[in-house]
């Protein structure tokens, strides 16, 4: 059977795309894309009324590169979309109302009016704005790179940028957000600023509350400031963080969110700092550091570090998350979620960290403002499905699951189950078993399917990780002295 997750990464996610035009009776584009952003549950809603023929053209009409996509194989292993009531997605933050918990990181995604107001009309409930400085900013060409997998292009999961910060001039920035709260009033709008010396900061802070700004986020952390005493620089120095986060709490009445660089050792330091200095809620993170030497990463012939992202950072903003919220030092205050996030469930595990909003930027750089939709649906079909009726619900909810690593089980293992049906003989989980495992496969000559020496396996589940087809999984934990 066909693996509806692999067949949707094909689709190109075309911005007008034509198999929906050649269907006529429904949006076999959307349905795709909603499979590709883990939306499954209600994915057939966009193509429930097309006959067989409709999705024939459809197929007929893909643009693909190499084959078409195979749209109709996909709709058949679709469930049929429930109907049923969906939760409210609404939760507070820093005791502002939002309708839902996404919103658009300060960055690229959010430069000016017209992108926002698009951001806003999609769905988003509120944009931390690229971040407003009193510098002259001249940024350098190109600014990105990317990392694809097998040598792709277009679908990258690591992302580099060298881009700084907002290039407008200040008045022009703070009128874009004046007008933006004016005309989206529900929406929450927070002004992303970032100061030199004390008197920048609170000039920056008192602009952006007089602007009508729900909150201001201090941005301690844009790892690729040219100019010293910016940036990265500050959030490396707890002793700045905390002096220049109580300098804007004293000017403004406004929330006041520091914004976190992972590029430390332990994020929890000037974390800290910015907790005793009043700071309302924590960003975290920016991007981290990184070096990429693809083709196009020059910069009229030089090199040089700047900021990562993308999906291949998620687990290290998670563990920085992790960090802050299990400090017990710092008690009742929130969290702004930022980092590899591109699915509902890339959102949840930030949430359910003790997250109580989320920001995106990468995953809206590559496949636009439209992903909101299944990040909205699938979180309610998500919370429809456990019978949770709000956000706050989740918020936190994982954490009494988290460790020492001196604390965790040891007196226990978990064989691979090898499902022998779905096994197409390739051996992969034998190489890797042999050459980075502890040599407990081998493979059958006759049926061409693994056998495993129970005495040498030790649980460590990298065959199951290796396995190109998903044949193998988790068995029962064993107690080790029932092995005995």
């Amino acid at each position: 059977m066909m693996n509806i997750q692999e067949e949707s990464a094909r689709c190109l996610l075309c911005s007008d795309a034509p198999c929906s035009k050649a269907c006529g009776s429904g949006d076999p584009a959307r349905t795709v894309r909603a499979v590709r952003f883990d939306n499954q549950t209600v994915a057939r809603a966009w193509v429930k009324d097309c006959p067989e023929e409709a999705l024939e053209a459809a197929e007929k009409a893909c643009i693909h590169y190499d084959r078409p996509i195979r749209i109709r194989e996909i709709v058949a292993q679709l469930p049929e979309a429930p109907s049923r009531p969906l939760p409210s997605l609404e939760i507070d933050f820093c005791g502002l109302r939002c309708e839902n918990p996404f919103f658009l990181a300060s960055s690229a995604v959010c430069t000016n009016y017209e992108m926002v107001a698009r951001a806003f009309d999609a769905g988003w409930a509120g944009v931390f704005y690229k971040t407003i400085c009193l510098q002259d900013i001249h940024e350098v060409s190109p600014r990105f790179d990317a990392v694809y997998k097998n040598g792709s292009h277009g679908d990258f999961y690591g992302f580099r940028n060298m881009e700084q910060l907002s290039e407008n001039p200040v008045d022009v920035d703070f009128d874009i957000l004046r007008r933006l709260k004016r005309n989206y009033p529900s929406k929450i709008v927070v002004a992303s600023i970032m100061g030199q010396k004390e008197d920048e900061w609170i000039e920056l802070a008192k602009m952006a509350e007089e602007a009508g700004c729900d909150a201001v986020e201090l941005n301690f952390s844009c790892p690729q400031m040219r100019m010293t005493g910016m940036g990265s620089d500050v959030g490396q120095d707890p002793e700045l963080v905390t002096f220049f986060t109580a300098y804007v709490k004293r000017s403004v009445k406004i929330p006041v969110i520091p914004k976190m660089t992972p590029n430390i050792a332990h994020i929890s330091d000037p974390a800290m700092g910015a907790y005793f200095a009043g700071a309302d809620a924590i960003s975290a993170i920016n991007t981290i550091k990184s070096v990429t030497l693809g083709e196009g990463s020059e910069v009229n012939g030089c090199q040089t570090g700047s900021g990562y992202s993308g999906r291949a950072v998620k687990p290290i903003a998670l563990r920085h998350i992790l960090a802050m919220v299990k400090n017990p030092m710092m008690k009742n205050i929130q969290y702004s979620g930022i980092g590899g996030i591109e699915t509902w469930r890339d959102a949840l595990e930030f949430i359910q960290l003790g997250c109580r909003n989320v920001q995106v930027c990468t995953a809206v750089m590559q496949y636009g403002y439209r992903i909101v939709e299944d990040m909205i649906s699938g979180l309610q079909n998500y919370m429809a499905d456990r019978g949770v009726e709000h956000v706050a619900d989740l918020v936190g909810e994982r954490l009494p699951e988290f460790r020492l690593p001196s604390d965790l089980d040891r007196d226990t293992r978990v064989y691979p189950r090898f499902e022998r049906s779905r096994c197409l003989g390739c051996g992969r989980c034998v190489i890797s078993c042999s050459d980075g495992g502890h040599q407990a496969l081998r493979m059958d000559p006759v049926t061409r399917r693994p056998q495993m020496d129970a005495a040498k396996c030790v649980g460590c589940h990298l065959c199951r990780l290796v396995c190109p087809v998903g044949a193998i999984s988790s068995g029962k934990r064993i107690t080790l002295t029932d092995l005995r």
